[in-house]
């Protein structure tokens, strides 16, 4: 039963990978948290297990979403590769700072985090574009706060990485298919820092690597794999002014649920 809710969890965050960008990871940890507490898994390392394995769930799920936008030819891949260098950097760091922090304080952290992202999503608010590429400082420091935040929400980066590419001008679908690019590198150096932060910790379930969860992990990556191909696909053909009001509304109910905890 466990198992079936892992991978509609997946399936659900493929999706919105594929249409938004971004990894699934606010769906993700939310329903990761709960679960793991109905396991009886220490309140010591919950959260932090939450945000490690929705992070490596990402590498499958933007894997998926990136082969079907390269497809579209609508990535950039060389915004993609100057950003990797900051975000490889930022998203270890960020996991190291994040090992110290109790699980309480995280929840609310990412509880602001959801409301702050929903707003944003539901009313459209944009910085102005500046129209030109920054240089390769600009972009490998950009991609340095990503992914440095994105370690602390279990994200793929898509909700800063979205918004900061539309501020260079970048066309809205060639942001998001670019921002889920990006999403792998973020994911694959915040799973290995995860695993090597939470490398024997006392309070870890069988399992378990580090602070990975791998029947999660599987069950997840299972059904995100293809739904995330659908997502894609829907995001060259769906109204997304709608598609982002509903999920600024569900995200919304996320906050809420973690700052109310």
């Amino acid at each position: 039963m466990l198992f079936l809710l892992f991978l509609l969890v997946g399936a659900v965050a493929g999706v919105l990978a594929g249409l938004f960008g971004i990894g699934g990871g606010l769906i993700i940890v939310p329903v990761l948290v709960v679960t793991f507490a109905a396991q009886g898994v220490s309140e010591s390392v919950l959260t932090h297990m939450a945000v490690a394995t929705s992070l490596a769930t990402i590498v499958l799920t933007s894997a998926s979403s990136v082969r079907e936008h390269h497809r579209h030819g609508a990535i950039d891949w060389s915004l993609v590769g100057v950003m990797t260098v900051g975000i490889l950097a930022g998203t270890a760091l960020g996991v190291t700072v994040i090992a110290g922090v109790s699980g309480h304080v995280l929840q609310s952290i990412i509880g602001v985090f959801a409301l702050l992202v929903a707003a944003k999503m539901y009313f459209g608010i944009e910085p102005p574009g500046s129209g030109q590429r920054p240089g390769n400082a600009g972009l490998v420091g950009a991609g340095g706060v990503i992914g440095f935040a994105s370690s602390w929400f279990g994200i793929g980066g898509g909700t800063l990485t979205v918004p900061y590419l539309t501020w260079m001008k970048v066309p809205m679908r060639h942001a998001v298919a670019t921002s889920a690019a990006c999403g792998i590198p973020i994911a694959l150096t915040g799973a290995i820092s995860n695993v090597v932060a939470g490398w024997n910790h006392a309070d870890l379930p069988a399992w378990s690597s580090g602070f990975l969860y791998w029947p999660a992990i599987i069950g997840i990556g299972l059904a995100s794999m293809p739904c995330a191909k659908i997502g894609a696909r829907l995001a060259h053909r769906l109204d997304q002014a709608l598609l982002k009001k509903l999920f600024a509304l569900l995200l919304v109910v996320v906050g809420l649920n973690f700052l109310l905890l």
